[in-house]
This record gives C-alpha cells, sequence and structure tokens, in this order.
C-alpha cells in the first residue's frame, strides 16, 4: 500500500515571510501548498522549490479576503485527497492612517483576512489533523498583538486576536500531539508597509526592518521544537519585555510617535 503524501499548507506563501518559511520546508524535503492571489508569483516559486528541493508543490491562486475561498480551499485539498500535516497561517495585511480616516470597507476586508479566514483554515485542517493523530500550526502573529496601534488601530486589534486565539487552541490540544505555535515579528523587509501605505511612516524610515529570512528561521525552529511562541529579534524581545509593564496610555503615546508619518508633529 503506498504511503500517502503530507504537505505543509502556506498562506501568503509566494513572497516575504511566506516565501522564507516555504525554503526552509522545501529544504527539509516538506511538500508544498502554496496560497496567495498571484498565480504568476505563485509559478516562479513553485519552479524553484520543486528544481532545488525535488518536492511536490502545488499552487492554489486564492483571495482569502473572501471567507468563502477558505472554505473552498479545504474542500478543494479534500478532493485531491491531499494530506495537510502542517498549517501555517501566514497571509496578513494592514492598513495605515487614523482610523477616523482610513477606508471602512478595506479595513472590514483585512479583518476577514486576518481574522475569519484564519479561523475557518484552522478549525477545518486541526479537525484533519486530530483525526490523523498529529500535526502543526504555525500562526502569523505580531509584536502588534502586544501593543496599542495608533496609525494601525485595526490590525493590532486583529494581531490581539491571533495571539490570543493562537494560545487558546494550544492549551486545548497540547495533550493531542498537535503543536501550535504563534510567530511574533517586528517590523520586516517585506512588501506589507507598500500594501498598508505605510511607507513615510517613521517605522519604516528611520526603524531598523528585520531580514524575512531571519524571522521565518526563528519561527521554523520553534514550530518545530513544539514552542508555544517565539517573538523574533532581540530588539524585539526587549520592546514586549518593557511593554509588558508599561501603562497602556503611555505605550499607546509611545506607539503613536513611533509609527506617525516623517515630518508630523509628534503628540504632545
Amino acid at each position: 500500500m503506498a504511503i500517502q503524501k503530507q504537505y505543509t499548507l502556506i498562506t501568503g506563501g509566494s513572497g516575504g515571510i511566506g516565501y522564507e518559511l516555504a525554503k526552509l520546508f522545501a529544504a527539509d524535503k516538506h511538500n508544498l501548498v502554496l496560497v496567495s492571489r498571484h498565480q504568476a508569483a505563485l509559478d516562479r516559486v513553485a519552479a524553484e522549490l520543486r528544481q532545488q528541493h525535488d518536492i511536490d508543490v502545488i499552487t492554489l491562486a486564492t483571495d482569502l479576503f473572501n471567507v468563502d475561498n477558505a472554505y473552498a480551499l479545504h474542500k478543494d485539498l479534500q478532493s485531491r485527497n491531499v494530506k495537510v500535516n502542517i498549517l501555517v497561517n501566514n497571509a496578513g495585511q494592514g492598513l495605515y492612517g487614523e482610523f477616523s480616516e482610513t477606508e471602512l470597507q478595506r479595513e472590514l476586508d483585512i479583518i476577514q483576512l486576518n481574522i475569519s479566514s484564519l479561523i475557518v483554515l484552522t478549525k477545518l485542517f486541526l479537525q484533519d489533523m486530530l483525526q490523523q493523530g498529529q500535526g502543526k500550526i504555525l500562526n502569523l502573529s505580531s509584536i502588534a498583538s502586544r501593543l496599542p496601534g495608533p496609525w494601525q488601530s485595526v490590525y493590532h486589534g486583529t494581531k490581539a486576536f491571533v495571539q490570543s486565539f493562537t494560545e487558546a487552541i494550544r492549551e486545548e490540544v497540547k495533550d493531542k500531539n498537535i503543536v501550535v505555535t504563534a510567530l511574533l515579528p517586528g517590523a520586516t523587509q517585506t512588501d506589507f508597509f507598500r500594501k498598508a501605505g505605510m511607507l513615510q511612516s517613521k517605522t519604516v524610515q528611520e526603524g531598523k526592518l528585520a531580514p524575512a529570512d531571519e524571522v521565518a528561521k526563528a519561527g521554523y525552529d520553534a514550530l518545530m521544537k513544539g514552542d508555544d511562541k517565539v517573538v523574533a529579534g532581540a530588539l524585539n524581545k526587549i520592546q514586549t519585555a518593557i511593554a509588558a509593564i508599561t501603562p497602556d496610555d503611555k505605550l499607546a503615546a509611545k506607539v503613536y510617535d513611533q509609527q506617525a508619518p516623517v515630518g508630523h508633529d509628534d503628540k504632545k
């Protein structure tokens, strides 16, 4: 009887942290299901990883801003008898600006992507993993989950949800041979800031952005060790430790200044 192949599914797998994670899994001979909205980018990554590592790569051009597509993705893989034993919920976006002035529909779409589709994929594939008797889930949280986020209020709120949700389900399945890990990056060299309209922020113009490959390696290693979470980068570890003991109002004021546009009058 032939042994059924196992796959690692990575959302947002054609660029940024997702792409770097795909390379790490491929190097360890994991077959991949890569998901993003851009088929051409998926095809380039798939061809690269197949050639370099002799693995099977399935690509699915899917728009997870529409939660119905998360259900359809799972159904599609079930119909192909594709067994996913590792799920990486990497896809996510933000929107920059003061909340009173930003586009509401875009923010509601971001909630669908960052929260609703993540919940659907986690629920469906976790149920499969429990039936299989093993599995791993890596959720992309953020140090934003630990901070109030002026200029990115909805994004920070979604990541606070992801962090709490991840910690909760980890506790529920910890004795069932399922690993659930949260990766908390800080500002990272990806296309996130362009998509969020954030290129003129102090975070980008004056801050230090972490290389995406280093962030991915921290998450990959933590998942494989079975850790509950990892904050990527020494400076981010320090920042989250300080945030934990800083009053909320002072922390919000600090983040307001850090994320403001270059040249914006600092909040008094």
